[in-house]
């Protein structure tokens, strides 16, 4: 019976096992935000796919585990190759894919997210950098890359796509809360600017790094709620709260990021932030 009931139950672990192995396997999908222009979500930043009649270009490619399943959905949506990958930033789930495309195609990024690739020692910083602006154009499409400034990172990349009157933002734009990276040159003085730059794009749509589609007014709102972040900071300083009470402070149900406590901002960017607003006091 002992025999029997363990069998049961290592019969019964393997099949989980089984099932979770299968949705590691299958944790993407893809999803169509305009015409010939899809989205790549599930772990991982999201991958925007441009579709056109001589290949595939991509923003981002997640991590190195992701690479199979990511050329399978870009294979439902096209019979081209994926020829160009444009990084919006060197994070290793935005661009950790980079080991094996730059195998079979050419990789994009700003100078500074590719220093900061070769700082920490990231795998297949791309060949291919620009400081201002670049584009490509492919079968009749044309993509943008822009450098706006600082924000996310020193190194933030804003895609655009003219005909479709949309952008790809990375992590410069974000469905829950931001992260500043501060030691890869992030700010959030720089962020406001930043995004000030991206709404004077002719745009209606806006694929964020992490979360669901924005619309120009969720960009706005986004840009509104750093500025209001930063402003509750200032006063908390001011009245001398100390860089230890700054993360249970700052909360408010008026902000979403200070309540999203398994956000990065929380967790990761109010020493930084702290530090940044302090300076810039009078």
């Amino acid at each position: 019976m002992i025999n029997l009931v363990r069998g049961i139950f290592l019969g019964s672990v393997l099949v989980a096992a089984t099932l979770t192995g299968a949705h590691a396997q299958n944790s993407l999908s893809i999803e169509q935000v305009k015409d010939g222009l899809y989205v790549i979500i599930g772990s991982g930043g999201n991958v925007g796919v441009r579709v056109t009649s001589e290949g595939v270009i991509l923003i981002d490619d997640k991590f190195p585990r992701n690479f199979a399943e990511i050329q399978e959905l870009v294979a439902q949506v096209s019979d081209q190759p994926v020829r160009y990958v444009l990084n919006t930033h060197h994070h290793g789930d935005h661009a950790g894919g980079n080991v094996e495309y730059i195998n079979i195609a050419e990789i994009i990024a700003h100078q500074n997210a590719r220093d900061n690739m070769v700082r920490g020692n990231q795998d297949a910083p791309p060949r291919l950098v620009f400081t201002d602006q670049t584009a490509v154009y492919l079968g009749g499409v044309e993509v943008r890359a822009f450098y706006m400034g600082r924000g996310h990172t020193n190194g933030d990349a804003v895609i655009y796509f003219p005909d479709l009157r949309t952008v790809h933002g990375g992590d410069l734009l974000h469905g829950i809360a931001p992260f500043i990276d501060y030691g890869n040159g992030g700010s959030s003085s720089g962020w406001v600017s930043t995004i000030n730059n991206i709404l004077a794009l002719d745009f209606d749509t806006a694929i964020p790094g992490h979360g669901a589609i924005m619309s120009r007014d969720d960009v706005v709102n986004f840009r509104n709620q750093m500025e209001a972040v930063r402003a509750r900071m200032a006063d908390l300083i001011r009245s001398g709260v100390p860089k230890s009470e700054a993360s249970s402070r700052i909360k408010t149900e008026e902000l979403s990021w200070t309540m999203a406590e398994n956000g990065l901002f929380m967790q990761r960017s109010i020493p930084g932030f702290y530090d940044e607003i302090a300076a810039a006091l009078p």
